[in-house]
């Protein structure tokens, strides 16, 4: 398993526990306890920030702010009660299919 993805396993361990726990005891916490509108309000910040810095050519910038824009992705995953396997999912329903074809089929799917 690469680095990336042990870290991202632990990073959702950690989430997942906070469910339960205190609002006071954490940020994880309390942001799960504002809701997903909260969590996604979040996630939208950071990508906008992730932008900045990609814009700036600004790479231990980038890294970081895509490390927040992880953090509040899961986290917002877990307000909406998705799991990273239903992620999945999808990633793999997509795997062998150009990108075009995919913008395509997923053109035709919303009429």
């Amino acid at each position: 398993m690469s680095r990336f993805a042990e870290t991202l396993d632990r990073l959702m361990a950690t989430i997942e526990a906070r469910k339960s726990a205190s609002p006071d005891s954490s940020y994880t916490a309390k942001l799960l306890s504002e809701g997903v509108e909260r969590a996604a309000k979040k996630l939208g910040e950071e990508a906008v920030e992730v932008v900045i810095a990609a814009v700036q050519q600004d790479k231990d910038g980038l890294a970081s702010e895509s490390a927040d824009l992880i953090y509040h992705f899961l986290v917002t995953l877990v307000a909406a009660g998705v799991s990273l396997d239903d992620v999945a999912r999808w990633l793999e329903s997509r795997e062998g299919r150009s990108g075009l074809e995919e913008k395509a089929w997923r053109g035709q799917s919303e009429r």
